[in-house]
């Protein structure tokens, strides 16, 4: 039998014929091999991207510093062996320890994601600088850092930080040659995003003190014209009537606050110089049943099932101190006055500062007075040297002349009238001794005696007081010739006082305090020196 035929073998692989499709060349072997390469890296950035921001996600997430900052709703946490300070007794003995401060932010910025600059004041222009920067212990946060450099300006904060030298002196502080690092910071209280008034617009000069509104149309113009003059540095001035707005402001205003230390001085100086002299204080009635002046410009009101009336001086019960034995007395308090007067020397309401004294002659209490101004002037331009000093800057004026102690310039009624026709303007050449003494005159007179003297102190028989009468026949007498009935109500009480005792002479005067502390300081109105000035169209705040 035959053997099978055996399969054929496979037939061998042909080579590839010309023309047909060959495989990639080296050349794009390797631009894909680049490109994959390429797409790896592109890759592995991304996933570092992700994990970076992961981990900073995870950071925030892990803020350390969480109990070192925050809103009033926070527990404060500040430490036990921080120190309370006073901006205006901090020294070198502060520098390097831990120490804490309750104060308004008037001012934050941020310097970069890591750092921000505060400034903290205190009272008046008392204010430091403060610096907070990220540190590597995570007790300071980039977050904390945010926080404290958003805080809105006149927020109440506490601190707690370390005294440290600056790098230089801080221009824009009164304390500047120390600041403060801090490592906590609290809002106590927060102040709004937009302030009615801000403080850079509250320590300019008020130069309009109108107690009418202007129409808006006014004002954007006057804002427009004032900017394209290009003449405007930092924020326009506000008028009196938007200080009143915003009466906070008001008086957190350096300039404010320097006036207000400055008038309390002034009372202070009355007090203690009338003491020293023997005077004794007492404390008279603002309600009385009638007319202290007579019945014109007063302020009537019901009480009861009658009427009363605002004082509008303390005369009647300086004069009941003295007729009861008192000898010399004072008196500091508020004087009403129902005048339909708006102007910048006028106001409703006024602290009077009143003396009365026994006498031999009215010349002895012009001369108390005479004494206890020129010791208030000779005292301030001392002990409140720095706060005079702010508000010239402010308000610019000359520094008020005194007289030399001994060469006092003291002048009659009739003297002053003589130096006005003789030496004065044309206008007061023919002035009468027997006719009252304008505003214009006085001012003229001044100049005068400036000029001859070299003093803006002078001493005349112009007051609000004199010598009084203490017969009760004679004054019933002078009554009647001023066609006033001696019986009318509040008079015969007045007469009565000098039917029920012997009285002895005496006579006294009454000053304004605002008055007083606006014309030594040269301030354009007396509104700036009152506290909350009232005048016939404003009884707020």
């Amino acid at each position: 039998m035959a053997e099978p035929t055996p399969n054929p073998a496979p037939p061998a692989e042909t080579p590839e014929v010309a023309g047909e499709e060959a495989g990639p060349s080296k050349k794009a072997l390797k631009k894909a091999e680049a490109k994959a390469k390429k797409e790896a890296e592109k890759a592995k950035r991304a996933a570092e991207r992700a994990a970076a921001t992961a981990q900073a996600s995870a950071a925030a997430a892990e803020d350390h510093a969480t109990d070192n900052y925050g809103q009033e709703t926070h527990e404060i946490k500040l430490s036990s062996d921080a120190i309370d300070i006073s901006l205006k007794t901090l020294n070198d003995e502060h520098l390097g320890k831990k120490v804490k401060l309750r104060a308004f932010l008037q001012n934050a910025r941020m310097q970069g994601a890591k750092m921000a600059f505060v400034e903290l004041r205190e009272t008046g222009n008392w204010a430091i600088q403060g610096v907070v920067a990220a540190n590597a212990d995570g007790s300071v946060s980039r977050q904390m850092v945010k926080f404290i450099g958003s805080v809105n300006p006149e927020s109440f904060v506490v601190v707690e930080a370390t005294v440290e030298k600056p790098l230089e002196p801080v221009k824009s502080c009164r304390i500047s040659n120390y600041e403060l690092h801090l490592t906590k910071l609290f809002v106590i209280s927060s102040a709004p995003a937009m302030l009615g008034m801000t403080l850079s617009t509250a320590n300019k000069a008020v130069t309009n003190f109108s107690d009418e509104e202007a129409p808006a149309e006014a004002a954007v113009e006057g804002v427009e014209k004032l900017s394209i003059a290009g003449e405007v540095s930092g924020p326009p001035a506000a008028s009196m009537l938007t200080h009143l707005d915003n009466i906070v402001m008001h008086k957190r205003s350096y300039v404010q606050q320097a006036i207000a230390d400055i008038r309390v001085e002034v009372k202070h100086l009355f007090r203690s110089y009338l003491r020293d002299q023997g005077f004794k204080e007492f404390e008279p009635p603002c309600l009385i049943a009638a007319a202290s002046e007579g019945g014109a410009n007063v302020f009537r009101l019901p009480y009861f099932e009658k009427e009363a009336f605002l004082a509008q001086s303390p005369q009647f019960y300086k004069q009941i101190e003295v007729l009861a034995g008192r000898k010399r007395v004072f008196c500091v308090g508020p004087v009403f006055r129902a005048e339909n007067s708006n102007t910048p020397r006028h106001m409703t309401e006024f602290t009077g500062l009143d003396l009365e004294m026994e006498v031999t002659d009215y010349r002895e209490a012009l001369h108390m007075l005479e004494g206890v101004l020129l010791h208030i002037f000779r005292t301030i331009k001392k002990t409140c040297a720095d706060e005079i000093a702010l508000v010239r800057s402010v308000y610019p004026s000359e520094e008020f002349l005194l007289p030399e102690e001994g060469k006092e310039v003291r002048l009659t009624f009739a003297e002053g009238q003589k130096l006005l026709r003789e030496e004065g303007p044309e206008e007061f050449r023919n002035v009468s001794d027997f006719e009252d003494m304008t505003t214009p005159q006085e001012k003229a007179l001044g100049a005068l005696i400036k000029k001859k003297y070299n003093t803006d102190f002078y001493v005349q028989e112009v007051l609000s007081g004199g010598q009084r009468i203490h017969d009760p026949v004679e004054l019933e007498a002078r009554l009647r010739t001023k066609g006033v009935d001696p019986n009318s109500p509040g008079i015969r009480e007045y007469v009565d006082l000098f039917r029920q005792v012997g009285a002895p002479p005496h006579a006294g005067g009454g000053i304004g305090l605002d008055r007083v502390v606006a014309w030594y300081l040269n301030l354009p109105s007396v509104h700036l020196a009152a506290y909350y000035p009232r005048t016939p169209k404003r009884l707020l705040p």
